[in-house]
Protein backbone atom coordinates (compact mmCIF):
# COMPACT_ATOMS: atom_id res chain seq x y z
CA UNK A 1 0.00 0.00 0.00
CA UNK A 2 3.04 2.34 0.69
CA UNK A 3 4.31 1.64 -2.54
CA UNK A 4 1.10 2.92 -4.40
CA UNK A 5 1.08 6.22 -2.31
CA UNK A 6 4.65 7.05 -3.20
CA UNK A 7 3.54 6.07 -6.79
CA UNK A 8 0.63 8.04 -6.53
CA UNK A 9 2.42 10.99 -5.04
CA UNK A 10 4.89 10.77 -8.04
CA UNK A 11 2.65 10.78 -10.64
CA UNK A 12 0.44 13.67 -8.58
CA UNK A 13 3.88 15.47 -9.13
CA UNK A 14 4.97 14.71 -12.01
CA UNK A 15 1.58 15.71 -13.14
CA UNK A 16 2.10 19.24 -11.46
CA UNK A 17 5.29 19.66 -13.13
CA UNK A 18 3.97 19.16 -16.25
CA UNK A 19 1.02 21.54 -15.84
CA UNK A 20 3.92 24.37 -14.89
CA UNK A 21 6.19 23.61 -17.49
CA UNK A 22 3.09 23.54 -19.80
CA UNK A 23 2.14 27.34 -18.27
CA UNK A 24 5.59 28.53 -18.56
CA UNK A 25 5.42 27.85 -22.39
CA UNK A 26 2.32 29.42 -22.62
CA UNK A 27 3.55 32.96 -20.84
CA UNK A 28 6.73 32.63 -22.61
CA UNK A 29 4.91 32.27 -26.17
CA UNK A 30 2.91 35.03 -24.94
CA UNK A 31 5.65 37.38 -24.46
CA UNK A 32 7.73 36.20 -27.21
CA UNK A 33 4.47 37.13 -29.60
CA UNK A 34 4.48 40.78 -28.26
CA UNK A 35 8.12 41.16 -28.11
CA UNK A 36 7.86 40.52 -31.64
CA UNK A 37 4.54 42.70 -32.40
CA UNK A 38 6.99 45.45 -30.49
CA UNK A 39 9.58 44.86 -33.29
CA UNK A 40 7.42 44.79 -36.19
CA UNK A 41 5.65 48.47 -34.67
CA UNK A 42 9.18 49.76 -34.25
CA UNK A 43 10.62 48.97 -37.06
CA UNK A 44 7.19 50.53 -38.91
CA UNK A 45 7.80 53.65 -37.04
CA UNK A 46 11.22 53.70 -38.25
CA UNK A 47 10.51 53.76 -41.53
CA UNK A 48 8.01 56.33 -41.08
CA UNK A 49 10.68 58.38 -39.88
CA UNK A 50 13.07 57.82 -42.84
CA UNK A 51 10.05 58.86 -45.14
CA UNK A 52 9.80 61.89 -43.51
CA UNK A 53 13.40 62.99 -43.23
CA UNK A 54 13.80 62.13 -47.00
CA UNK A 55 10.79 64.49 -47.40
CA UNK A 56 12.26 67.03 -45.27
CA UNK A 57 15.48 66.69 -47.02
CA UNK A 58 14.06 67.25 -50.67
CA UNK A 59 12.28 70.26 -49.58
CA UNK A 60 15.82 71.92 -48.04
CA UNK A 61 17.90 70.62 -50.92
CA UNK A 62 16.84 73.82 -52.89
CA UNK A 63 17.27 76.28 -50.49
CA UNK A 64 20.34 77.99 -50.17
CA UNK A 65 22.30 80.70 -48.22
CA UNK A 66 21.61 84.21 -49.22
CA UNK A 67 25.55 85.11 -50.40
CA UNK A 68 26.81 88.37 -49.04
CA UNK A 69 26.91 91.06 -51.96
CA UNK A 70 29.91 92.03 -52.78
CA UNK A 71 30.03 95.88 -52.06
CA UNK A 72 31.40 97.70 -55.67
CA UNK A 73 34.91 98.60 -54.41
CA UNK A 74 38.06 99.80 -56.89
CA UNK A 75 39.61 96.89 -58.05
CA UNK A 76 42.68 98.11 -56.24
CA UNK A 77 41.60 98.11 -52.65
CA UNK A 78 40.37 95.94 -50.20
CA UNK A 79 37.04 95.53 -50.08
CA UNK A 80 36.90 95.26 -46.29
CA UNK A 81 39.63 97.92 -45.02
CA UNK A 82 40.71 99.60 -48.71
CA UNK A 83 44.25 99.10 -48.29
CA UNK A 84 45.76 99.44 -51.78
CA UNK A 85 47.43 95.99 -52.98
CA UNK A 86 50.94 96.14 -53.61
CA UNK A 87 53.43 93.71 -54.00
CA UNK A 88 53.42 92.99 -49.74
CA UNK A 89 49.91 93.06 -49.80
CA UNK A 90 48.80 90.32 -52.09
CA UNK A 91 44.83 90.46 -53.74
CA UNK A 92 42.74 87.28 -52.51
CA UNK A 93 39.18 86.15 -54.19
CA UNK A 94 36.66 85.28 -51.55
CA UNK A 95 35.39 82.38 -52.32
CA UNK A 96 31.92 82.91 -50.90
CA UNK A 97 31.02 86.57 -52.29
CA UNK A 98 34.15 86.76 -54.75
CA UNK A 99 35.50 90.45 -52.78
CA UNK A 100 38.88 90.95 -53.40
CA UNK A 101 40.12 91.50 -49.98
CA UNK A 102 44.21 91.30 -48.27
CA UNK A 103 45.74 88.87 -46.01
CA UNK A 104 44.60 90.79 -43.16
CA UNK A 105 40.76 90.10 -43.80
CA UNK A 106 40.44 86.85 -45.24
CA UNK A 107 40.70 83.39 -43.54
CA UNK A 108 42.14 80.10 -44.88
CA UNK A 109 39.83 77.81 -45.41
CA UNK A 110 41.49 75.15 -46.45
CA UNK A 111 41.48 73.46 -49.70
CA UNK A 112 38.76 75.91 -50.88
CA UNK A 113 40.57 78.79 -50.16
CA UNK A 114 40.38 81.89 -48.50
CA UNK A 115 37.19 83.76 -48.06
CA UNK A 116 36.50 86.95 -46.40
CA UNK A 117 35.98 87.60 -42.71
CA UNK A 118 32.69 88.39 -43.06
CA UNK A 119 31.47 85.94 -45.00
CA UNK A 120 33.19 83.38 -42.98
CA UNK A 121 31.91 84.87 -39.74
CA UNK A 122 28.08 84.42 -41.06
CA UNK A 123 29.05 80.91 -42.22
CA UNK A 124 31.05 80.25 -39.04
CA UNK A 125 29.13 82.53 -35.96
CA UNK A 126 30.53 80.32 -33.13
CA UNK A 127 33.95 81.63 -34.30
CA UNK A 128 33.24 84.95 -33.52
Amino acid sequence: ARARQDGERWASALQRAQREALEREATRGAEQARQQELIRDMKGRLLELLREKDALWQKTEGIDTPMPSPAPRDAGLCARCHKDFRLLSRRYNCRVCQGKVCHACSVDVGKQGRCCLLCYQQRHPQAT
